[in-house]
């Protein structure tokens, strides 16, 4: 029974990525995971007691295997710089991954205060990854200088998902050698 009611959670959480990733927040509805699951939705009410229950369980499971990949992508670049463009283009090469776009789509979204603070709390790590490359490279405020670099990121990663004119590859190369200049200082 457990089992079942595991197998259940995991579908709906599959079926919510995808929700996302295809029409943003406004598209994760409790009719729409129920129709996408072939539960009633009466069902989908008893795994979670709101959208923001979803988007909060999501943030939980998918955040972490995300920036796992970009401090893994870190781990294995030598040197500071290396490391500080493994974090721009790692991040940007997952812009593609239905996980990321839920991620993205979530930010986006109209989230309550719990669900906010989880999504701050999990990118809080991600900018504690190249704290100490910039710390490394001689920032005096390598807090702010991670903090403004996530901010060309996600800059990035909006014109990405945009669709923008520019190919993301273009996108990708504009970002990482912005942060790199930036970087120096």
């Amino acid at each position: 029974m457990a089992e079942h009611r595991t197998m259940q959670r995991a579908a709906l959480l599959e079926a919510a990525r995808t929700l996302l990733s295809e029409g943003g927040t406004e598209a994760l509805t409790f009719p729409a995971l129920a129709e996408r699951t072939g539960l009633a939705r009466s069902s989908v009410y008893e795994y979670f007691r709101s959208r923001a229950a979803v988007v909060e369980e999501l943030c939980a499971v998918d955040f972490p295997v995300w920036a796992a990949e970009v401090e893994a992508a870190m781990e294995r670049a030598d040197g500071s710089e290396a490391k500080i463009e493994a974090y721009v283009r790692r991040q940007l090469a997952l812009v593609g991954d239905r996980r990321h776009r839920a991620v993205v789509a979530i930010s986006a979204g109209e989230l309550d205060a719990g669900a906010r603070e989880k999504i701050r709390a999990a990118h809080g790590g991600l900018i504690a990854m190249v704290v100490e490359a910039l710390a490394t490279l001689g920032h005096e405020q390598p807090r702010l200088s991670a903090v403004l670099l996530q901010g060309v990121v996600d800059a990035a990663v909006r014109r990405i998902e945009l669709g923008a004119a520019e190919d993301p590859e273009r996108i990708t190369e504009a970002a990482v050698a912005m942060a790199l200049r930036g970087v120096r200082g």
